[in-house]
C-alpha cells in the first residue's frame, strides 16, 4: 500500500477509537476520514472485480450493513479467510446507499465495531457539508411565520412547476436548527428548477433575520426530511386541491392560493 493509503487507513482507525454514544463530533470526524480513506470490504462470494462478487451482509436493528475492516492488520485480526476488496470510502458509499445498505467497520473488534447507516453513506456520496448531520429531530414548525407562508404560497401559485409545499422544523445533531420547505414539482427540467429557485429567492425576504431556511425535493426518496414530510406533513399550499374538477396542470388562473 502507498504511504497515502496507509495514512488514510490510520486516520479512520484513529477517529474510530473516539466514537462513543452521544459523541456526534467524533462520529462526524469518522465520516470525514472514511470519505477521504479506504476500507477492506469482505467478500462473501467471488473474487474482487468479478461480476458475481458479493459483499458480506449483516443486519442490526432492522438495517442492513456490509462488513468491512479498516487496514491489513485488522483484516488479519478478523480471521476472514475469504477474499476481500479494497475500495475508497467514497466509492463504497456511492455503491451501497442507493440500495439502503450501510457499512460496519471492524465487526470483529472488542465492542463489535461501528456501523455507518446508509443515510450517512449518502451524505458521504453527495458531500458531507451539503447535508445536515444526523440523527435529525424533525417536527412541525413551532415558530409562527404567517407573512412568509402567505408570500411563499402566493409566489408558488404564480410558479406553474410547483404542485405543493410542505414544511418542517429540523434540528441536526450538529449545527443550528432550520426551517425546511418541501417542494413537490410537476417536473424537474432545468427551466422549472430555475423558476422554483427564483420563487424561493423572492419569498425569503419575508423570513425573520437569522432564521435559516432550506429546501428539499419531495421526489427525493433518500432524503430523511422528504421522507418525514411525505409521512407526516400535509401541504400548506396545494395547487390541485383548489382546481376545479376536470382541470389538470396547469390549473386555471384566478383561484386564490391557500395556506393552512
Amino acid at each position: 500500500m502507498s504511504a497515502s493509503g496507509t495514512a488514510a487507513a490510520g486516520q479512520i482507525e484513529h477517529t474510530l477509537r473516539h466514537v462513543a454514544p452521544g459523541r456526534y463530533d467524533a462520529y462526524e470526524a469518522l465520516l470525514r476520514a472514511l470519505a477521504a480513506g479506504r476500507v477492506w470490504m469482505l467478500l462473501w462470494h467471488g473474487r474482487p472485480g468479478a461480476p458475481d462478487a458479493q459483499y458480506g451482509n449483516m443486519e442490526v436493528d432492522g438495517l442492513g450493513y456490509a462488513p468491512c475492516v479498516t487496514s491489513p492488520q485488522e483484516l488479519a485480526a478478523s480471521g476472514w479467510n475469504r477474499d476481500h476488496e479494497v475500495v475508497t470510502g467514497l466509492d463504497i458509499a456511492r455503491a451501497l446507499f442507493p440500495d439502503r445498505w450501510g457499512v460496519w467497520l471492524n465487526p470483529h473488534a472488542p465492542g463489535g465495531g461501528v456501523g455507518i447507516p446508509w443515510l450517512d453513506l449518502r451524505r458521504i456520496a453527495t458531500g458531507l457539508d451539503r447535508m445536515p448531520a444526523g440523527p435529525l429531530r424533525i417536527s412541525e414548525p413551532a415558530v409562527e411565520l404567517p407573512q412568509f407562508y402567505a408570500q411563499l404560497a402566493q409566489n408558488a401559485h404564480h410558479t406553474p412547476a410547483i404542485r405543493s409545499l410542505r414544511r418542517a422544523w429540523v434540528q441536526p445533531a450538529l449545527g443550528v436548527p432550520y426551517l425546511a420547505v418541501g417542494l413537490d414539482l410537476y417536473d424537474t427540467s432545468g427551466p422549472s428548477v430555475e423558476a422554483v429557485r427564483a420563487m424561493m429567492r423572492q419569498s425569503v425576504g419575508a423570513v425573520p433575520e437569522g432564521l435559516p431556511v432550506s429546501t428539499v425535493a419531495m421526489s427525493d426518496e433518500y432524503d430523511p426530511v422528504a421522507m418525514w414530510l411525505r409521512a407526516n406533513a400535509r401541504p400548506f399550499y396545494d395547487r390541485e386541491a383548489h382546481a376545479a374538477p376536470g382541470y389538470g396542470y396547469p390549473r386555471t388562473p384566478g383561484a386564490a392560493p391557500h395556506a393552512y
